[in-house]
């Protein structure tokens, strides 16, 4: 990711054991019909409301990322997000192919994949795309996003202190060369939809100045410690989706993500009391949020339990206004994907990459 997805839960129940025993549990809920998962209208098709992660955050290996997406669309999964950089989408595929072999056709299903940093000359995106097509076992994507809007990347598995040498500051010429070929990939027929991720409102701006094809979506991080309201706003008002990569707040993200004024949104009491008072646990609080507030998660599990009970999350007991309102107070500005590993010479921090003064930083 940066990650989109992200591993939520990473199979490992452990991460809540620190919490209150008070705390509702996980039941063990039963699978969804996939027919009463909400859809939002896109330029071309119709979006689960929630969708499956597949970032295995360096911990969770490609079998067992490919299972829990087969596992997902036994439950009542349409909606699976992909990334080339994620390392498993052959993987992904096999389990992609089966679950169509088994009888979900191919129009129910929605995938999204991305090109990485490294891969945004224009016939590289080209080739990047038919690349994870043929390791998902796809003839077409239905979104396609550019994963960073920049060519700077990183190693797997890196440490914070991992740097590119060829890392460079934001350049609008250069990220329109990269547009005009997701826009070409439109035309082949290879892609649905088009979108952005990690994009900030100056970019966005100058992109949806320039582009033949708008971006449809806008994926980004988004959970109740991070909601990001101008830019939520702004994509929203834009005719973009917003699509929430870190839902819970990522308590299986990298080390190299990890700082320690990090907060943790599922220990938050406001979180907490909701989710007491409906009997579920406080994860499945930040799913319902998510998906009421009109973004989409993309909430990551090898676990069951937990992926089915982040999809049953968008098919009953909603939040009241009330709840949702005392969710939205309880921001913390808490940015948890930093990407310090993207910085180039010459940035003086993390911050450089976000343009928080409203102006892209050179």
């Amino acid at each position: 990711m940066a990650r989109t997805g992200g591993a939520e839960y990473a199979g490992d129940s452990s991460i809540y054991q620190s919490m209150t025993t008070e705390t509702p549990s996980f039941s063990s809920p039963s699978a969804v019909d996939a027919s009463l998962v909400p859809r939002r209208p896109m330029p071309a098709g119709k979006i689960p409301v929630v969708g499956m992660g597949t970032f295995g955050s360096d911990s969770v290996s490609p079998k067992a990322v490919a299972d829990a997406v087969l596992g997902a669309a036994n439950v009542g999964y349409r909606h699976f997000d992909c990334a080339s950089v994620y390392g498993n989408e052959q993987q992904v595929g096999r389990s992609l192919e089966q679950v169509q072999r088994e009888g979900v056709p191919r129009s129910e299903l929605w995938i999204n994949s991305k090109v990485w940093n490294d891969s945004q000359a224009p016939e590289a995106v080209i080739e990047s795309c038919k690349r994870s097509l043929d390791d998902l076992q796809l003839d077409y994507l239905d979104l396609y996003f550019v994963h960073w809007p920049f060519p700077n990347f990183h190693p797997p598995g890196c440490t914070v202190e991992s740097r590119s040498p060829d890392a460079r500051p934001y350049s609008h010429a250069g990220f329109m060369k990269t547009w005009e070929a997701m826009e070409k990939l439109v035309g082949m027929g290879l892609v649905r939809n088009i979108g952005t991720s990690n994009m900030t409102i100056p970019k966005l701006k100058l992109l949806l100045q320039d582009a033949s094809i708008n971006p449809s979506c806008n994926e980004m991080e988004m959970h109740p410690h991070f909601q990001q309201p101008e830019l939520f706003d702004y994509v929203v008002r834009q005719g973009m989706l917003p699509i929430g990569y870190c839902p819970l707040g990522s308590p299986g993200r990298p080390e190299r993500d990890r700082t320690p004024e990090d907060t943790v949104d599922i220990e938050d009491p406001v979180i907490v009391s909701i989710a007491r008072s409906h009997g579920i646990h406080p994860a499945i609080v930040c799913i319902k949020w998510a998906v009421q507030r009109g973004q989409i998660p993309i909430p990551m599990s090898s676990n069951p339990r937990n992926y089915t009970a982040n999809l049953r999350a968008a098919v009953e007991d909603p939040l009241s206004p009330a709840e949702m309102a005392e969710i939205a107070k309880i921001d913390r500005n808490c940015r948890l994907i930093k990407g310090q590993v993207f910085l180039w010479n010459g940035a003086a921090s993390w911050e450089d990459l976000w343009d928080l003064n409203g102006t892209i930083t050179k």
